[in-house]
């Protein structure tokens, strides 16, 4: 998301705990500070500031930056997570380790609202601002579908209702709010654990079939840039959205050109039983 919003022009501040001074506990190579690079070099201006977004001060003390050196923020993406580590597939509440599924919720939903709390005073400076909360899931499929543990399924619901809670309340002053999600992504953790890279992620087909319908994390980034340029964002305050949908509308590709539309796929094939085949939904 932070290079494809570069790649439109923007300033992109790139925030969080990995650095290339520390890691945090996820233990991933990918930095602040290297994303900043991409997306300066895709041409825009990156801008890295280590931040614990659990930790009040220090987001208020990001926002007084972005305020002092920007005097604006336009756009802003609540992608917090770090949870991959913490919640156990099909594991009931009572068995699921009690610490690691209230980290989790603390990672997934509690940052949210302090960022929201510090941030939206600036966004709302000026209309027509952007908030695009990134969650797993469309309201429609979560709604009906269990999402791999109680940990999980509650904190990638909240999100959803955040993009909903914050229309109401973003919408009458002159903003728009959003919740997005992406379809199954070729991020750099899942291509790891199918032994893949993003030139041969076609590999993994035999032991994952439908991974055929898998994007790029460039797609859901097109989705936010084509959100953040649309002088019409505001049909969508309060909607929760997907890459998949949002491309049928703005017309914007995946890096090979392709538009998969995972979330129907997923329905209509995956949970369906059907054999693995993408014709037609990319």
């Amino acid at each position: 998301i932070a290079v494809e919003l570069g790649a439109a022009g923007a300033t992109v501040y790139v925030t969080g705990r990995s650095t290339r001074a520390r890691r945090s506990e996820y233990d991933r190579p990918e930095t602040i500070e290297g994303t900043a690079d991409l997306v300066t070099a895709a041409g825009g201006h990156g801008i890295a500031v280590p931040t614990d977004h659990l930790d009040p001060d220090r987001v208020r003390a990001l926002v007084d930056r972005i305020d002092d050196e920007q005097g604006r923020l336009d756009v802003l993406v609540n992608d917090i997570w770090g949870g991959e580590l913490l919640f156990a597939w099909d594991t009931p509440v009572w068995e699921h380790d009690l610490d690691k599924g209230l980290r989790l919720l603390r990672l997934a939903v509690e940052t949210h609202a302090i960022t929201l709390h510090h941030a939206l005073p600036l966004l709302l400076r000026r209309p027509g601002g952007l908030v695009v909360e990134m969650t797993d899931g469309t309201a429609e499929y979560n709604r009906d579908t269990y999402r791999n543990s109680f940990f999980y399924d509650l904190a990638k619901s909240s999100v959803l209702r955040m993009g909903f809670s914050l229309g109401h309340e973003l919408g009458p002053r002159g903003a728009t709010a959003v919740a997005l999600t992406p379809g199954w992504l070729r991020s750099e953790m899942m291509l790891e654990t199918f032994g893949v890279t993003e030139d041969t992620w076609r590999d993994a087909l035999e032991q994952v079939p439908h991974f055929c319908i898998s994007e790029t994390p460039h797609y859901v980034g097109r989705a936010v840039t084509a959100l953040a340029a649309d002088p019409d964002v505001a049909r969508w305050n309060g909607e929760s959205l997907s890459s998949g949908g949002l491309a049928q509308v703005y017309g914007f590709t995946d890096l090979d050109g392709s538009r998969p539309d995972a979330w129907r796929y997923i329905v209509e094939v995956q949970d369906a039983n059907k054999p693995a085949d993408a014709t037609g939904y990319r």
